[in-house]
């Protein structure tokens, strides 16, 4: 047994007792108990398609590979995602099944095979990446997650990942607890980006202008919470590389459930936005990522076929 099979036994293993994230729920998911995030030992999909609105490394030509899973280990009371991500039902596949979705992917012309939000569900996510690598998979696998990560089962993942697509929500411990009831986020996010980061480089490998190597940080800029995305920032800097590529996204939208929230029941203004950019500059980052701060509409709808729409359009996710 290869040594990336014993460590996917160990994720299994796990599931008896959940600690795969910071929630250790410690629920046995092998016997029907759920914990946070509501999950089985099955894995739960609900969609996977070629993604044109991902960040142009990612994206490219043919679209990045995304797999959606149900549910996730954060539900931030404003996500993008909330159809899906907030509830723990989904298509239930096979480890087999999944590594035939990643294949199909790659025959579609993807760059890459990017699973979104895997962590609770990592142990059959990794189980059907060896099958698939079997069967000949050999696009990056670029592990998309909400940064609220163990260090130890980063660690797990060391030569399995190609890249790693982290979110870095919260730089106040107070931010992590009033929007997603986790207020060790900042501490979580650092000790894992800083894990990724001796697995794969500070810096995104590109070859013809598609990232194969490496870590990108995802931050989303939120309305009145500047001094939030500021601390992200020098968290990063501090703790990690200026090198370190970092995707500053505007196109926060809220979501039914916040509409009425006295901090997230609006959009971003230019002027928040350009704030941290500047400060991100400043702070000499190296490689950004940015997008317009208008008025479109680029919250996916999970509810349709093809739920990003506005991708039809020409539109990118980042500029």
């Amino acid at each position: 047994m290869t040594d990336a099979a014993l460590r996917v036994g160990y994720l299994k293993r796990i599931l008896k007792r959940c600690v795969l994230c910071p929630r250790m729920c410690r629920a046995d998911r092998t016997a029907g108990e759920r914990g946070f995030c509501g999950l089985s030992a099955e894995i739960a999909m609900h969609s996977a398609f070629p993604h044109h609105g991902e960040e142009p490394p990612l994206s490219g030509s043919g679209g990045a590979g995304t797999i959606f899973f149900s549910s996730c280990n954060l539900k931030c009371i404003y996500c993008q995602n909330y159809q899906i991500s907030h509830f723990p039902a989904g298509r239930i596949v096979s480890e087999e099944g999944l590594a035939a979705v990643m294949l199909e992917l790659e025959a579609r012309g993807c760059h890459n095979i990017e699973p979104v939000t895997p962590t609770s569900q990592l142990p059959g996510v990794m189980a059907a990446l060896l099958i698939a690598r079997e069967k000949g998979l050999r696009l990056p696998f670029v592990l998309n997650c909400g940064g609220y990560e163990r260090e130890k089962i980063v660690r797990l993942l060391d030569g399995l990942v190609d890249v790693y697509l982290p979110d870095f929500k919260y730089g106040l411990e107070e931010t992590g607890r009033c929007f997603s009831g986790a207020a060790d986020y900042p501490f979580h996010s650092l000790a894992s980006l800083r894990e990724m980061v001796r697995q794969v480089g500070d810096t995104l490998e590109i070859q013809d202008g598609i990232a194969k190597k490496g870590v990108l940080v995802r931050h989303l800029v939120l309305p009145g919470q500047t001094e939030n995305s500021l601390a992200v920032l020098k968290a990063i800097r501090k703790g990690i590389s200026p090198a370190v590529p970092l995707s500053l996204m505007a196109q926060y939208t809220p979501i039914p459930a916040v509409m009425n929230h006295p901090l997230l029941g609006r959009r971003l203004t230019r002027g928040e936005y350009e704030r941290v950019v500047e400060a991100a500059l400043d702070l000499g980052f190296e490689e950004l990522y940015t997008q317009e701060v208008d008025d479109r509409a680029l919250t996916p709808d999970f509810g349709r076929e093809s739920p990003f729409d506005w991708e039809q359009k020409g539109e990118r996710h980042d500029a």
